[in-house]
């Protein structure tokens, strides 16, 4: 992009990006490192920050869905894709051509992958997914002996080959919870079998950002890290960014759109929910809920304006909202940050999300499409 946009953009430093990498490669020394680049890396542009993550060490590539790993390959990005969340009908064939390792969790899906192998001549790439506690995808203990045994006999027939069996995590997040050693037990109990039955899998996983971070057993050969390669902490209670080695890749800027002195007692935005208590200048940022600002931050959401953090004044709207300066001054065209990093003083994302009683997940991820995004370090 040749010029800056004015309204508001999302800077991402892919430096920031490829730094993180290797901390988390250095957490799990032992381990292949797979950087999940689902929902648009995050929201910080996935075959960008694809192609960073692979500059830094990650030997592998994942994503949510098909579309998402055919979409890197279709943009010419190489090496190990893995895409694990799958319906019937979906894009086996394509998957299956473009070389991408797909998810199974049940037999349906072994049944289309295999199809899908036959007609274009080639074995399928297939990891199996087991749900050892989460309860969200993944084959259950009860059906795992099923699965392995059909997924065995595809691999014998050629039509699959199973590089992977994995889990997830449901409380990683939560040192000492423990469903983290239930889960972890069950895991490997699940790939015991499965090895016992005549599968040697390439890679065995289970970790994903705040298991690499700390939990060392779990790494087994590969660690999947989503969130934390782009420098967001995956909880408050493992730390901030900087405490985990980490250091936040995107940061949110908007320029001023407006600055008037209003009187005491002049409302703000809908619902008239703040009032000044003094006259006040008032700050327009031209960014709102349609941009993925949380209206749920209303009244709360932190914003760098001319050195001060300040609160959002009133409603968020779909389009822009209002800081109070007080007695401060601005002038149209100045910066504010709505979130970077803390250690330049600017809000976070983990802010925005006790702001708004979410996760910092959230956050970045739901940061739109009409807001640029503007690359460093390329």
């Amino acid at each position: 992009m040749n010029e800056t946009p004015t309204r508001v953009y999302a800077e991402i430093d892919l430096d920031a990006v490829r730094e993180n990498v290797r901390a988390l490669r250095e957490r799990a020394p032992r381990a292949e490192l797979m950087a999940v680049v689902k929902a648009n890396a995050y929201g910080h542009g996935a075959l960008e920050c694809a192609r960073a993550a692979q500059e830094a060490g990650a030997a592998w590539l994942g994503t949510a869905t098909p579309e998402e790993a055919l979409a890197l390959r279709a943009a010419g990005i190489q090496g190990r894709i893995m895409c694990w969340l799958w319906t019937p009908g979906g894009p086996w064939r394509a998957a299956v051509e473009a070389d991408i390792d797909v998810s199974v969790s049940g037999m349906w899906a072994l049944d289309e992958v295999r199809a899908a192998a036959r007609a274009t001549g080639r074995s399928a790439r297939v990891q199996l997914k087991a749900d050892t506690g989460l309860g969200r995808n993944g084959c259950q203990p009860a059906d795992w002996a099923e699965l392995v045994g059909a997924a065995v006999a595809a691999q014998a027939e050629g039509t699959v080959r199973v590089t992977g069996v994995w889990s997830h995590f449901a409380c990683a997040d939560e040192p000492g919870h423990p469903s983290i050693q239930l889960q972890l037990t069950a895991f490997r109990d699940m790939l015991a079998y499965a090895e016992k039955e005549g599968l040697d899998p390439e890679v065995r996983h289970i970790a994903n950002s705040p298991a690499t971070l700390t939990l060392p057993e779990s790494h087994f050969d590969l660690v999947r890290c989503g969130v934390a390669v782009y420098g967001v902490s995956p909880a408050p209670e493992l730390g901030t960014p900087a405490q985990l080695g980490l250091r936040p890749a995107m940061t949110l800027r908007a320029s001023l759109a407006l600055v008037k002195t209003v009187p005491a007692g002049h409302g703000v935005s809908y619902g008239h929910h703040y009032v000044t208590d003094a006259e006040s200048n008032l700050a327009l940022i031209p960014a709102g809920y349609a941009d993925g600002i949380p209206r749920h931050a209303s009244g709360r959401g932190p914003v760098l304006v001319g050195g001060k953090v300040r609160r959002v004044a009133g409603r968020v709207a779909m389009d822009q909202f209002v800081v109070d300066l007080g007695a401060d001054t601005a002038r149209v065209g100045d910066e504010a940050v709505l979130f970077g990093d803390a250690e330049r003083g600017e809000p976070t994302a983990e802010d925005w999300a006790q702001a708004a009683d979410t996760i910092a997940y959230e956050i970045v991820t739901r940061i739109g499409g009409r807001v640029p995004r503007v690359y460093l370090g390329g």
